[in-house]
């Protein structure tokens, strides 16, 4: 297995696997070996059994990922460039495919290819300095990594369209109305303080919030609760049957390509399948258990 140089895997509980693109310097730009690598990060989360959801993030507090490395891509020709599109295309099917239930945690800016990533994810949730956009064509290209399609399907044709039509970024207000992420993480007063350490507050006093963060403060706070809150819905989803949850996936994946019927049967196959799994028997008979243990 090589190396991985811009590209982290960390565990969060036991069964959460953490992958982080780490190229702060240039806002977690992704170029060819980015690729390679993120696709080889999923490949190792994906053959490992004990790992239930992923969280995709950036490294930093100022980016998710801010795109492709325009560097590289303002060198390459047609061909090139529909070779380099493919092996995005690879990566991000490997994403939107995995078994696993993936978190995109976007903390900052998620422009273009950046974007792209997120809605390959199953689930998003943003900080409340999150800036999404496909916005390829300031730069004379359309979406080409699946943005006009997953957009599409997230946001529908005509939000969809204005977005990439004029390639804006749009705050959190906007993303999480039109239902391009499922929640929003912000800082407030109250809450906040009390996650200070004892040390920290030993040190500083009880004051007004707005004193005690400096500007290089807030933002390392606001990422960990944005990280903690994708956290605990990762464990919301590992106290589930894993199986349920993967056919689960599987079948809403299938179903946004397939008319009703089609769609229903699927639905059919998978949960009668589901009864096969030893998982089904032993969760009903102890959710029985529980209730009998009540009365």
């Amino acid at each position: 297995m090589s190396k991985l140089n811009h590209i982290q895997i960390e565990r969060r509980l036991d069964n959460i696997a953490i992958i982080t693109i780490n190229r702060p310097e240039v806002l977690n730009a992704i170029n060819v070996e980015v690729i390679a690598e993120l696709s080889q990060a999923i490949d190792i989360v994906s053959a490992d059994d004990s790992v239930k959801v992923v969280i995709i993030t950036g490294k930093g507090e100022r980016s998710f990922c801010a795109g492709a490395d325009i560097r590289y891509v303002i060198n390459i020709n047609a061909i090139e460039a529909e070779r380099y599109a493919s092996s995005v295309h690879d990566m991000l099917n490997k994403i939107e495919n995995l078994e696993k239930p993936v978190i995109a945690a976007i903390n900052g800016y998620a422009l273009g290819g950046g974007c792209e990533i997120a809605l390959a994810c199953d689930i998003r949730i943003a900080s409340s300095n999150a800036k999404i956009g496909q916005t390829e064509v300031i730069i004379g290209i359309p979406p080409g990594w699946g943005g006009t399609q997953r957009m599409l399907r997230i946001v529908g044709p005509a939000k969809a369209k204005e977005l990439i039509f004029t390639g804006k970024m749009i705050t959190t207000d906007e993303v999480l109305g039109i239902g391009l992420v499922s929640k929003v993480v912000g800082l407030d007063t109250k809450s906040d303080v009390a996650m200070r350490s004892s040390s920290e507050e030993a040190k500083e006093g009880i004051g007004d919030f707005s004193t005690r963060r400096n500007k290089e403060d807030a933002p390392k706070l606001l990422n960990k609760k944005l990280m903690d809150e994708c956290t605990k819905l990762g464990e919301e989803i590992t106290k589930n049957s894993y199986n349920a949850v993967k056919v689960s996936k599987m079948l809403i994946n299938k179903g946004m390509d397939a008319d009703i019927q089609t769609g229903l049967r699927l639905e059919i196959y998978g949960w009668a399948l589901c009864f096969a799994h030893e998982d089904r028997q032993k969760m009903m008979s102890a959710f029985l258990n529980k209730g009998r243990s009540k009365k």
